[in-house]
């Protein structure tokens, strides 16, 4: 199964249309963009134009979250043929998927669910992550899900999604947003979580900002994406950076969208931190 290079080790913007303009206007080095690719399975139109404008000159990511890959429903026929041919056509440097599932007795419910950590649990995902690929031809990253609920398990998280990566050959896509909430809501260390993971397993980390339920009483984390990343979420990815090396590290924003200047500045300060962990590297050396 071939694919191309992996992403630079640079910090990248998820892409919003709001910003087309901008972002292939931009003259930020090393910079990166991802999509949700079911936003451009269209056949035609300005969303694809701009896609293949800003494609000729940046890396790119596909994130799906319509798979379901933990689901127990047939993978959808048309989404898969839908996927194959957008990753022909642009040749992502990365395609990732969450490890979730989202739809069930053929409704779709619009949320990306964990799934229980079992064994069978554990087979069932590794086998989709395998079918997933073949079907599209790539190999791709699954990303750890958000936890609301502490739920009776055989596995730690990271155990889990590091053996059906083993299994399936797939790689991880760490969100440490996710990994700040659940740890928030379900008393989890998000620092043992981090270090539980192979290296070589992450082929990205995502950053993103989170909310405060506003309906209760005690304090409790939503992941909602609609704020600037906070500093617990800084703190994690200096963290990561130093247990595996510079890596691609993606901005997500998908509410309260401010300019793309701002957007920018923040991408910055990511970037930041990847050049301090490769200087402390060379130095090292």
């Amino acid at each position: 199964m071939s694919h191309p290079a992996a992403l630079p080790p640079a910090a990248g913007i998820g892409l919003k249309p709001d910003h087309y303009r901008a972002a292939l206007e931009t003259g930020a080095d090393g910079l990166w963009f991802e999509v949700h690719p079911e936003n451009y399975m269209v056949e035609g139109g300005p969303r694809l134009a701009w896609l293949e404008a800003l494609r000729e000159g940046r890396a790119l990511s596909f994130h799906g979250v319509g798979a379901s890959l933990g689901g127990l429903d047939p993978f959808d026929r048309d989404h898969l043929s839908a996927l194959k041919r957008l990753v022909a056509r642009f040749e992502p440097e990365q395609v990732s998927e969450h490890a979730t599932f989202s739809a069930h007795g053929g409704r779709y419910h619009g949320d990306l669910l964990p799934l229980p950590r079992t064994g069978e649990a554990m087979a069932h995902l590794a086998a989709r992550v395998s079918a997933f690929q073949e079907a599209i031809g790539r190999p791709i990253l699954i990303e750890n899900p958000t936890n609301y609920l502490p739920f009776r398990s055989d596995f730690d998280e990271p155990e889990f999604l590091a053996e059906v990566a083993r299994r399936s050959g797939c790689g991880l896509l760490i969100d440490l947003n996710n990994i700040a909430i659940s740890a928030f809501n379900v008393g989890t260390d998000p620092y043992a979580y981090l270090r539980a993971l192979p290296a070589k397993l992450v082929g990205e980390i995502h950053i993103a900002g989170h909310s405060e339920d506003p309906l209760l009483t005690d304090r409790f984390l939503i992941d909602s994406h609609d704020s600037p990343v906070g500093p617990v979420v800084w703190q994690l990815l200096e963290y990561a950076l130093g247990l595996w090396g510079p890596r691609a590290v993606l901005l997500e924003r998908d509410g309260n969208i401010p300019p793309f200047t701002e957007l920018l500045a923040e991408r910055g300060e990511a970037q930041r931190r990847i050049d301090q962990c490769r200087a402390a590297i060379h130095d090292a050396a």
